[in-house]
C-alpha cells in the first residue's frame, strides 16, 4: 500500500504489512514497567471499525428493501459512505497515523475466531487491558441521518451482529449497545431484546443529535434499563455540518469543541430536569468528552440554580451534587501545563469514585493506562479505582477469569 507523504516527488513509502503488536511496542514496555498485568484494567471506551465488517452486518438488516439498498451501496460506493460522517482525511492526519490506512493489511489466523476479536485482543494485551467496552465508529454520526428508519435499521443490524458474532466466546470484549433514539419504540425494543445477551453491559446513546434527552418519550427506555440494573452512556462526537460548527475552519477546532459541547448540553438537560431523581438507580456515564468541562458546568449551573431554583422543582440538591453522582470517562484527558488545573478537576468531580479510564483506541488521540497511573496527585488506591475497579462495580463484570479471587470494591 502506498502511504501519502508530504512530498510525493521525493518521498514515497510502500508498506506491505501491518502488525498491531509492533505498533504498540512502547505501550507494552510501559505495561511491563508499571506491572499493569498485575492489576484490573477495564477500558470503558474503545472502538472498532464496523464498516470493515459491513458485508456481514448488512445481512442482519431485517427490512428486505433496505437490505438490498445496503448491498447495492457496498458494491458502488465506499464501504462507510452510508454513514455520511464528517470530513475525509483528518482523523488519520493525512495518513500519518498509520493504523488508520494500514489496519486492513494486518493478518489474523483463520481459526474460527472473528478477525475483529483477534485485532482487539492484540492492542488490549499490549496495554495490559483485561476487558474492553467496544463501540462503533462511523455509526456515532448516524443520529443525524436524514432518514430515521436508516438509524433504526442499521442500529438493530449492528447490535444483532455484535451479540451473535463478536461477543459470544469473547469474554474480554463487552459493549453498551447502540440505541436509535430517533425512534423511542425501536430503542425500547432493543433494550428488551438484547438486555440479557452475553457481553452486553449497558446501552449507549450517540450524543450528536438534536433531541432532548429529557423528553417524555424516553422515560420508558430509562426505566427499562434501570430495572435491568444496567448503565446508560452518552457517547459524544462532532458534527461539522452543525450550523454553529460551520464557523470553524479547522478540524482541531470542531473536534475539540464538538466532543465536549454535545454532552454539555445533554448533561445540563439531564440534571436540571431531575432525571437523577426520577431514575435514582440508573448509572449514567458521559463518554469521550474529556473532563475539563465538568467543573465549568458545575459552577455555571450552581450559580444559576441558586437564583432560579423554582425552574427546577424536581431538584433536591445543587446541580453539581447530581453531577458528582454520575460517571465520566477520561478520554481525551486534558494535560494542562499547570497540573493543578487537572488536580482541581479531579477533586471537583470526585474522580476517585466517578472517573473511568478509557483508551479510545484506535483513534488518533488515544490514551494508554499510564496517563492515569503516572499522575502525581492521586494515590495508588485511586488509580486502581479509575483504571478498573469502579468500572467493574457499575458494569458488574465478572473478572474471575483474569483475576481469580478478585473481590469487587463496592459490591453494595
Amino acid at each position: 500500500m502506498e502511504l501519502p507523504t508530504g512530498n510525493e516527488r521525493y518521498f514515497r513509502m510502500s508498506v506491505e504489512e501491518f502488525d498491531t503488536e509492533k505498533l504498540m511496542h512502547n505501550a507494552a514496555r510501559q505495561r511491563d514497567q508499571r506491572k499493569f498485568n498485575d492489576m484490573l484494567i477495564i477500558d470503558v471506551d474503545a472502538h472498532h471499525y464496523e464498516t470493515e465488517s459491513m458485508k456481514e452486518i448488512v445481512e442482519f438488516i431485517e427490512d428486505p428493501v433496505l437490505r438490498q439498498l445496503a448491498r447495492s451501496a457496498q458494491q458502488i460506493a465506499h464501504r462507510g459512505s452510508m454513514f455520511s460522517l464528517g470530513r475525509v482525511g483528518y482523523q488519520d492526519i493525512g495518513g500519518r497515523v498509520t493504523r488508520y490506512p494500514l489496519r486492513g493489511l494486518e493478518e489474523t489466523p483463520d481459526d474460527g475466531t472473528h478477525r475483529d476479536v483477534h485485532l482487539s485482543y492484540r492492542w488490549m494485551d499490549a496495554m495490559g487491558v483485561d476487558y474492553a467496552c467496544v463501540f462503533p465508529t462511523p455509526m456515532l454520526g448516524l443520529a443525524m441521518h436524514p432518514q430515521p428508519d436508516v438509524e433504526v435499521t442499521l442500529a438493530r443490524a449492528y447490535n444483532r451482529w455484535l451479540v451473535e458474532k463478536i461477543l459470544p466466546g469473547s469474554p474480554r470484549m463487552k459493549s453498551m449497545l447502540y440505541l436509535p433514539f430517533n425512534n423511542p419504540d425501536a430503542a425500547l425494543k432493543i433494550v428488551e431484546d438484547f438486555g440479557d445477551a452475553e457481553g452486553v453491559i449497558g446501552f449507549m446513546v450517540t450524543s450528536v443529535r438534536h433531541r432532548p434527552v429529557h423528553h417524555n418519550d424516553y422515560m420508558k427506555i430509562y426505566r427499562a434499563i434501570e430495572e435491568r440494573g444496567l448503565p446508560i452512556g452518552f457517547h459524544s462526537g462532532f458534527n461539522w455540518d452543525d450550523p454553529m460548527f460551520r464557523t470553524c475552519n479547522r478540524f482541531l477546532a470542531v473536534h475539540a469543541l464538538g466532543f465536549t459541547w454535545y454532552n454539555v448540553v445533554h448533561c445540563t438537560n439531564w440534571v436540571l430536569n431531575g432525571m437523577n431523581e426520577r431514575f435514582p438507580d440508573l448509572p449514567v456515564v458521559w463518554i469521550e468528552s474529556g473532563i475539563s468541562w465538568i467543573p465549568f458546568l458545575m459552577q455555571r449551573l450552581d450559580t444559576q440554580y441558586r437564583m432560579r431554583s423554582s425552574e427546577c422543582p424536581l431538584l433536591r440538591k445543587l446541580p453539581s451534587d447530581y453531577m458528582r453522582d454520575m460517571y465520566y470517562t477520561t478520554q481525551p484527558m486534558e494535560m494542562p501545563d499547570d497540573i493543578q488545573l487537572l488536580e482541581t478537576t479531579f477533586r471537583a468531580m470526585n474522580a476517585e469514585t466517578q472517573l473511568l479510564w478509557s483508551s479510545d483506541y484506535p483513534h488518533w488521540d488515544m490514551d494508554i493506562p499510564s496517563v492515569v497511573w503516572d499522575l502525581p496527585f492521586i494515590d495508588e488506591d485511586a488509580k486502581r479505582n479509575i483504571l478498573g475497579r469502579t468500572a467493574q462495580k457499575i458494569f458488574k463484570i465478572d473478572v474471575s477469569e483474569r483475576h481469580p479471587g478478585y473481590e469487587a470494591v463496592a459490591a453494595e
